[in-house]
């Protein structure tokens, strides 16, 4: 008994001086939980107002149940199947071509030897990153506008080719929207894989070099099986907001133009302009719960599926 009575003492004088321990990291966590609940948490409460009739004279809770009838207007519009698709497409297409991309602009960085030059590419690749979307879209008009854009003016006449009214051809825009997104975020996205490969052991490539491997069979057989982790793990995040959109993307870069509806409006514009024209807050916010349901859902599944063909490479 007093063996057994030792022995439970010494375990807790042990926990409590691992706690004392991490006392500190647990004071610095502090105001990051503070804010995660403030900014993260209590901003749930909100998901009331996607099944209320909400009448501002009375409150949130003082208004009405309108039970699922908030998310008609997004499921029995007219426009439901192409703002599905174009968010759905658009996103998938970002996904695939961004991450492909994001990946060998990392393997390029990182192949240059000189900080001075790596350093100076990797801010000029990162700054349309920290652009304002409003800058965007105006960069993007000084080159589509009819009237006195670039390309009409200087590219088109070059190759014989009549200007283009580019903001009345739908068709065009899924390539400009892909070009857009890609010029725009392809420098943050590269900068997440280059941190990555900086931090693979060299001597995985010079044991590759000796044996008489060449670059592009190091980066199949060392860099992407190194890296697949953090590739898996952007691109999950990824698929949990396929349903959502850069509103600003497909909003303002195309300026808001009615003729190009058909491959430029999303389930994000959508709503924004059914706001405007209606106030209706109660369907705005059905169509983000429906986002963010579909989002979760479609994190598990991806997530389940890798367990199953990798287990050590899932998230959870």
């Amino acid at each position: 008994m007093l063996q057994t009575a030792a022995k439970t003492k010494v375990k807790k004088d042990t926990k409590l001086r691992s706690i004392k321990r991490y006392i500190p990291l647990f004071i610095m966590m502090i105001p990051g939980l503070i804010y995660l609940i403030i900014n993260n948490y209590l901003p749930m409460f909100g998901l009331i107002i996607a099944f209320k009739n909400i009448d501002y004279s009375k409150g949130i809770l003082g208004s009405e149940w309108a039970g699922l009838k908030n998310f008609e207007y997004l499921f029995k519009s007219t426009d439901a199947w192409i703002i599905t698709r174009n968010t759905v497409l658009y996103n998938a297409a970002f996904i695939i071509i961004g991450t492909i991309s994001a990946i060998m602009v990392a393997i390029i960085l990182n192949e240059i030897k000189s900080k001075f030059l790596s350093r100076l590419y990797q801010t000029v690749i990162l700054l349309p990153f920290l652009m304002s979307m409003v800058i965007v879209s105006y960069l993007v008009y000084a080159a589509l506008s009819t009237d006195t854009g670039f390309i009409n003016k200087t590219i088109l006449p070059m190759l014989k080719i009549e200007p283009i009214s580019w903001y009345s051809e739908a068709k065009y825009w899924p390539v400009i929207l892909t070009v857009v997104h890609l010029w725009k975020n392809i420098g943050f996205s590269c900068i997440i894989y280059l941190a990555s490969i900086v931090g693979i052991d060299g001597e995985y490539y010079e044991a590759a070099t000796l044996d008489g491997a060449t670059k592009w069979q190091q980066i199949i057989h060392i860099t992407i099986p190194l890296i697949k982790p953090v590739i898996i793990m952007t691109v999950i995040l990824a698929i949990g907001r396929i349903f959502n959109s850069d509103f600003g993307l497909f909003y303002q870069v195309p300026m808001d133009s009615g003729a190009i509806y058909e491959t430029t409006n999303t389930i994000d514009t959508y709503v924004y302009r059914g706001l405007l024209k209606m106030g209706d807050v109660g369907m705005s916010s059905a169509a983000n719960l429906y986002q963010s349901v579909v989002g979760f859902i479609l994190v598990i599944l991806s997530n389940a599926v890798i367990r199953k063909v990798s287990r050590e490479d899932a998230m959870f």
